[in-house]
């Protein structure tokens, strides 16, 4: 059986996207994974999976599928792509939509310089939220990467999140922390590292 879909990024963030309102997709855990693998697949960070809606209050279902095939509630770029999608497809010429989330409904807006506003909603800072294993909430945590000691912030945007803060966020070492802070084993369920460099009391 062929599916059709779309490649797309937001900000670097790749994204393979499928039309499940137009055509029938039914994803398992493999082959996300083999759609995801950039040798011998189509390569991306997520799958995403336009769905029709589940309910009367709501325009469509969204589903986010990371490489490992693992199912995650929220992605900012990832829904920045996905009101692009159903705009360039035909799916909806309503400007601002409801979206069915497994992190509840968000409500993103196609502007008229066509970008897009999307309102993640309240950030979670309880480990238990996040998932974090930490015996309480803090702004900070240390973590052991490698031979070197980070303190990140721990979040949930609907999906995980550390944050390191650096000087400067253009030689922020992404592949040698990243990568360790990504796989960290107080995150069970893997988290998003992000590198925030403040420029001034106003601008990250």
């Amino acid at each position: 059986m062929k599916i059709r879909f779309t490649k797309m990024q937001g900000l670097g963030n790749d994204f393979v996207v499928f039309d499940g309102v137009s055509q029938t997709v039914t994803l398992t855990r493999n082959q996300c994974r083999r759609i995801a693998d950039r040798h011998f697949g189509v390569g991306c960070d997520q799958i995403l999976l336009v769905e029709p809606p589940s309910r009367a209050d709501v325009d469509f279902g969204y589903r986010i599928f990371n490489a490992d095939g693992s199912e995650v509630e929220q992605c900012g770029n990832g829904a920045r792509c996905f009101v692009r999608f159903v705009h360039d497809k035909g799916l909806t010429d309503k400007r601002a939509i409801r979206v069915e989330t497994a992190a509840g409904i968000i409500e993103p807006r196609l502007l008229d310089d066509g970008l897009v506003a999307v309102n993640m909603g309240v950030p979670r800072f309880a480990p238990a939220d996040i998932p974090f294993a930490a015996d309480a909430e803090a702004l900070a945590y240390a973590l052991q990467v490698g031979d070197q000691t980070v303190e990140v912030a721990a979040l949930s945007m609907g999906n995980p999140h550390a944050v390191l803060r650096v000087d400067d966020a253009e030689a922020a070492p992404v592949l040698s922390l990243g990568t360790g802070i990504e796989s960290h084993p107080r995150f069970p369920q893997r988290v998003n590292a992000g590198f925030m460099q403040v420029v001034t009391p106003h601008a990250i």
